[in-house]
């Protein structure tokens, strides 16, 4: 009977969510372990779901024409954490990622169709406002977007080249290792040691001669001269206080908190990229990513509007002439993010956005620019909403690629 009335508990919170800008939602999926609450389980579930039209999709194996619209999950995790006590906490998080036609599997076996670890940390308490923790974390360097949350960015999605060691140096923006994180007073910081991966986005193969640096220092070179890498980022508040209990950045407070931080960050791996000279000999490059940024975000007046506003400038050494696709290259980048939460009194509410990047790339003595013009609806605050947007990239001398996509997401 107690298992049957533990169910019945655990179903009546799994439908209640926590509050983000909702006014449905009060303190979510918590399970109180004790009377006075210092004793808990909290358990966050989301599912973001895309229908995308893209003006220039390239041909199938088999040199067929692919639709121009097509369907994926982007997105869906499930994130619980524990306390015992305000000194020790656990953090598990796991989902799948861009789970299309392309990537599921007849019985589901495949590995686009698999559920992996996202997150997987065990932390400590060293004093009342400091921490330090090990494991599969995302205390990350760089940037506010490089610890973005994705569950309330501004835009659609968060901007790629900000996530700048995802699958490099990590496992999906996440390393192994350990960290520490603290405020004191308006002053926030992290910082962290990690080991580099050996198995990365990087195809196999030795440097060309002269050539561009590849990102293959790990695998080439040794886990002894090349298996380190070292981040932080640090910010100081100049009106409220954001909370530093997880690692994951609000991207809009959709006018709940009045908020302008400033910060800056590093990302560094000795000997991250390899290079070849005139006669085949390999060498180490040392990999330095750093970045500068500034969040607005306000409400305005009495009936409900805010401004979201935020820019980031990061320059990217990933070795000589180095460039990996379309989204990793040596170079710099500014990019920007402007919102406006229209006043109102109903419960659902519109925001109109636009963002912009502008990156530089050395190996190209050329730039790429993206842009994308959006809307957020929000039924009930991050908790339920539909994002609509138009982007188009422009990278070098290739033809523009433009896309418009239809998120829907919900999150409890």
């Amino acid at each position: 009977m107690k298992k049957v009335y533990l169910l019945a508990v655990l179903l009546l919170f799994f439908f209640k969510g926590f509050s983000q800008g909702s006014p449905d939602y009060g303190a979510g999926m918590k399970f109180n372990l004790n009377d006075d609450g210092s004793k808990y389980l909290r358990v966050i579930s989301w599912a973001q779901i895309w229908g995308q039209y893209n003006s220039d999709r390239s041909l199938d194996g088999n040199g067929n024409e692919q639709a121009d619209l097509d369907f994926s999950v982007r997105r869906a995790r499930v994130l619980m954490y524990a306390q015992i006590n305000k000194d020790f906490l656990i953090l598990t998080h796991f989902g799948l990622n861009s789970l299309n036609s392309e990537t599921m599997s007849p019985t589901g076996q495949g590995a686009g169709s698999q559920l992996f670890l996202h997150d997987v940390w065990a932390q400590y308490s060293v004093g009342k406002n400091n921490a330090v923790g090990a494991g599969l974390h995302y205390w990350n360097g760089i940037s506010r977007l490089n610890n973005q949350s994705t569950l309330n960015i501004l835009t659609l999605d968060n901007q790629r080249q900000a996530w700048a060691t995802l699958g490099l140096s990590d496992q999906f923006a996440r390393h192994i290792g350990v960290y520490a994180k603290g405020t004191y007073g308006k002053f926030q910081y992290r910082v962290s040691m990690n080991s580099a991966a050996s198995n990365n986005l990087q195809p196999t193969g030795l440097p060309i001669n002269s050539g561009a640096a590849t990102y293959t220092g790990r695998r080439l070179l040794g886990s002894k001269e090349s298996g380190r890498t070292y981040s932080g980022y640090f910010e100081y508040s100049l009106l409220e206080s954001e909370s530093n209990f997880l690692p994951y950045k609000v991207g809009t407070h959709l006018g709940t908190k009045k908020v302008f931080n400033i910060g800056a960050g590093f990302f560094s791996h000795p000997n991250g990229s390899v290079v070849a000279d005139n006669s085949g000999k390999l060498s180490g490059e040392n990999i330095s990513v750093l970045g500068l940024d500034a969040f607005y975000d306000v409400p305005l007046g009495t009936q409900g509007a805010a401004l979201t506003a935020y820019a980031l400038y990061q320059n990217s050494d990933y070795g000589k002439n180095y460039t990996l696709g379309t989204t990793y290259e040596t170079g710099s980048m500014l990019h920007t993010q402007l919102g406006y939460l229209i006043p109102g009194k109903s419960k659902t509410r519109f925001q109109p956005y636009v963002s912009y990047s502008d990156r530089q790339i050395e190996a190209l003595n050329d730039n790429a620019s993206q842009l994308g013009i959006g809307a957020n609806a929000f039924f009930s605050g991050h908790h339920s909403k539909l994002t609509l947007e138009y982007q188009t990239l422009k990278y070098g001398l290739s033809k523009a690629v433009n896309t418009i996509t239809l998120q829907a997401m919900i999150y409890l």
